[in-house]
């Protein structure tokens, strides 16, 4: 038979099903059934049973905090069932009600997010054409959606990294693998009625006060619209608190942005490193100089979704230049910005009535800092900068009304007392005052008393039963007055109590639980006071993160000798002496090699880069896409000069690696990656590859490689860098007019061979494979053994060192290139010729000859290092 506190229990389960339930019972939250197992990983918990049949795990209830913060981590959603009256006033069984649902979306507490990353919650309807997406940043106060095309959703949605995510249950079964793959594990099945179009249409109609969406610039037919609606009606069900300031809803327009995929944020590195997934060695992490989280968050989603409009980078990069030639105002808004708490979470902790007095005091510290960060961008040259001081709402009611208000240093709970500044309310002064007064006469009563009665022993005491009592020992005890009235034997003395005592212990106890009472009361007024400006307060908060995120790029541009890219519309990149962002800050100071990058339609937008392993041909592609990448966000770059066209997208098929939980092998993720690559790229697109095709046999892959990039070159025509190690390819220099052959300078020295990291013209002469096995360790005996193969492979295979005539430039299809002939025909067209006789090679066997008797741009054969 089910007990009446198991009863409660499950109809505390049933309001929030797929929750973990957290039951107050006294000193500990409990767990049962399933919940207990999972808890018991989780958490570490000793499982124990109920009657011998139900598990169950517990701990103490000071320690709720920090096991929420593991919960959550674990991807699980939480609701918390407390008790709601007094015990020992309880008639019966304590009433219990569930009091907070916590879920890795709708976090709000400081101590549970990272600071200098937003927290996601989302949701997703997917339609015929598109997927509706919308999202909101519950700490901020940030709302978004869009529909995006079917094949962009999934990298959108990666890009939003979200905690938590919302769908309909009837989509459960029909969602697309790819988009799946994308959400985060925190997956939330909701009842289709929370997606209906009129269900979600009315419920945004009344939290903004609108008869439709179209202010807002979007229609209510809308997937995205349909996905908001449902996310609002989540966080009512979830918060059971005020929402006020989710003010708008918000179009995201991605042709406005820079489009990233996932595989080339998770390629270049940008928030999160490819090793350990880790902050730290990031663009992120060595770009970030801001000293605020609003910051610090404002440039993390920047570096994710870069801009495209000339005009909007342009004012970004005035500003910044601004900054970097300021040094004073730079340094005094970046001290000021220093003192400025998170105000952008503190305002939605207002809003949300979760805010703590502590909270409103950093409130009130942060608006006496707006008035000189105000001042110090006033008149400025910057267009934003001036636009951004105007934009600063100072609210001087609201600060005046806090300072007045709030003591210096509150407490946590406004139960304990102390949050009120003296002064600012007659009648709780009164009452502080009785109460304090009252205590003041306890003491000289007890003094009186211990004169009167000559018992020096005598003490005047309190507890929660008795309230204030008489104590005095056995040994006195014939000294007591007639008039004390005996309240409680202990071992070695008596409790009394007198008339006199308990009027005054009744005017004290009244006046201190009168005063707890009504400070809370003003505390609460105070806080709606301020959840009234939320709109005001957002803003300039708003304001202050881009100050900082952009005085924070100006830093480093000053302390890391950065220039000023120059935006162009046409196609073109010229970087002079760049720099690696990442590899510049984390190797010893002038160990870095700078190299050029100039790409264009007069001087070449296709580089194939040759060069031995370990050499830097990598790291020089990528660094030109960071470059790249960094220009667009309004950053100055690492560089002596630059000129960036205004890119659409940038792409990356940079290593590869299986995916066996899809049954993928590193060969067809590759050709995936490429041909994403071939799918979506533009002529004002920027294409980085490092390796293709060598996830197959040597003619497979080389003729697909050469296939590739007759195809960006003629087709799309984007700039693009090649890196690989198929020397063949360079002969494509003697048929694609805009294709340049670039290399790695190497230098032989006594047998040994130094890697000189420069970029210089013409192609590679070796691989030098062996040479990099052996700094790798491999054993002696194997590299003796590869050297002689290597030696008796080039013998036998020794080429022409005459160059052969260049190919005429091949007329190009508008729709479809030719495709590529590999033949054995030594006439064959196309200039793409195989030796018949010659032996298929592994594709391990890096200092082979090459495979089309391809020469240098010196004539020379570009496997002979004698020739």
């Amino acid at each position: 038979m089910t007990t009446p506190m198991m009863q409660q229990y499950h109809a505390a389960k049933a309001q929030h099903p797929g929750m973990l339930l957290l039951f107050r019972m006294g000193d500990f939250y409990e767990t049962f059934g399933e919940d207990a197992e999972i808890a018991a990983r989780v958490l570490g918990l000793t499982l124990t049973s109920r009657d011998k049949s139900m598990p169950m795990a517990g701990f103490p209830h000071p320690a709720l905090e920090n096991h929420l913060r593991k919960l959550l981590a674990a991807g699980l959603r939480v609701s918390i069932c407390d008790q709601v009256e007094d015990p020992a006033q309880a008639k019966g069984l304590v009433r219990r009600e569930v009091t907070r649902v916590v879920t890795p979306g709708t976090i709000t507490e400081d101590e549970m997010l990272d600071p200098r990353r937003p927290n996601h919650l989302l949701a997703i309807v997917p339609s015929r054409q598109t997927v509706g997406v919308a999202w909101v940043e519950l700490s901020t106060g940030f709302f978004f959606a869009a529909d995006f095309p079917k094949s962009h959703a999934a990298d959108e949605i990666s890009r939003l990294h979200a905690a938590e995510a919302l769908l309909a249950q009837s989509e459960f079964d029909r969602l697309d693998e790819t988009l799946s793959r994308r959400l985060p594990r925190t997956l939330a099945s909701r009842p289709d009625w929370t997606f209906d179009p009129e269900t979600t249409k009315a419920a945004l109609h009344s939290h903004f006060q609108v008869a439709t969406m179209t202010g807002y610039g979007f229609h209510d037919d809308q997937a995205c619209v349909i996905a908001a609606g449902a996310l609002l009606i989540y966080l009512q069900e979830t918060l059971k608190a005020s929402l006020k300031h989710l003010r708008q809803l918000r179009p995201y327009r991605a042709e406005t942005v820079l489009l990233l995929d996932e595989t080339t944020r998770r390629s270049l590195e940008l928030t999160r490193t490819l090793r350990d997934g880790q902050r730290d060695g990031s663009l992120l992490a060595v770009m970030d100089r801001t000293v605020t989280a609003m910051g610090a968050r404002m440039l993390h989603d920047a570096i994710l979704a870069p801009l495209t409009d000339r005009a909007t980078i342009e004012a970004r990069l005035d500003a910044v230049d601004e900054c970097v030639r300021e040094h004073t105002l730079r340094s005094e808004l970046r001290e000021l910005l220093e003192q400025v708490p998170d105000l952008q979470r503190l305002t939605s902790r207002v809003s949300t009535g979760r805010a703590t007095p502590r909270d409103l005091t950093a409130v009130g510290r942060a608006l006496r800092l707006l008035p000189r960060v105000k001042a110090k961008i006033t008149s400025r040259k910057s267009p934003l900068l001036n636009e951004l001081e105007s934009q600063i709402e100072l609210c001087p009611d609201l600060r005046e009304l806090l300072d007045r208000a709030l003591a210096d240093e509150p407490p946590m709970n406004p139960r304990d007392g102390g949050v009120i500044r003296p002064g600012f309310h007659r009648g709780l002064d009164e009452l502080r005052d009785l109460a304090r007064n009252g205590k003041d006469w306890i003491a000289r009563y007890q003094a009186a008393e211990i004169t009167r009665t000559n018992i020096p022993s005598l003490k005047v005491g309190f507890n929660q039963v008795f309230g204030y009592y008489i104590e005095i020992t056995n040994t006195h005890s014939t000294k007591v007055p007639p008039e004390y009235i005996r309240k409680q034997t202990l071992k070695n003395c008596e409790r009394y109590i007198t008339p006199e005592l308990k009027e005054y212990e009744e005017k004290v106890l009244s006046a201190e639980e009168k005063s707890q009472a009504l400070e809370v009361e003003l505390f609460t007024e105070i806080r709606d006071a301020v959840a009234g400006q939320t709109a005001r307060l957002l803003n300039t908060a708003e304001v202050l993160a881009t100050i900082d995120f952009l005085t924070g790029l100006a830093e480093l541009a000053a302390t890391r000798n950065y220039v000023r890219p120059q935006l162009h519309d046409e196609p073109i990149l010229e970087l002079r002496d760049a720099r690696h962002p990442v590899l510049d800050q984390t190797l010893p100071p002038g160990t870095f090699v700078p190299n050029d990058a100039i790409l264009g339609p007069d001087v070449g937008h296709f580089w194939l880069i040759t060069g031995p392993n370990m050499s830097g041909k990598s790291t020089f592609i990528r660094q030109v896409a960071l470059l790249t990448l960094m220009a667009h966000l309004g950053s100055f770059v690492p560089a002596k000069a630059a000129r960036v066209g205004i890119t659409d997208r940038i792409f990356t098929r940079v290593g590869a690696s299986d995916e066996l939980s899809r049954g993928q092998s590193t060969f067809m993720v590759e050709m995936t990656e490429a041909a994403n690559i071939l799918n979506n790229a533009s002529p004002r697109s920027l294409v980085i590859l490092d390796e293709i095709g060598r996830g197959t046999s040597t003619y497979d892959g080389v003729s697909l490689a050469w296939a590739i990039t007759e195809y960006l070159h003629d087709q799309i025509q984007c700039r693009a860098l090649f890196a690989t190690h198929y020397h063949e390819l360079s002969q494509l220099a003697d048929s694609l007019p805009r294709l340049r052959n670039y290399h790695v300078q190497v230098r032989e020295l006594d047998h040994e061979v130094i890697f000189l990291h420069q970029i210089g013209p013409g192609s590679a002469a070796k691989s030098y494979g062996i040479h990099v096995a052996k700094l790798a360790g491999v054993p002696e005996m194997v590299l003796q053994r590869a050297g002689s193969i290597l030696g008796t492979l080039e013998t036998r295979h020794q080429l022409p060192t005459t160059p052969r005539p260049p190919v005429e430039p091949r007329p190009v299809p508008i729709d479809m290139p030719q495709p590529v002939v590999v033949s054995a025909d030594p006439s064959a067209t196309d200039g793409v010729t195989m030796p018949p006789e010659r032996p298929r090679r592994r594709r391990a066997m890096p200092a082979g000859p090459s495979l089309f008797g391809g020469v240098d741009e010196t004539g020379a054969d570009a496997h002979n290092p004698q020739s």
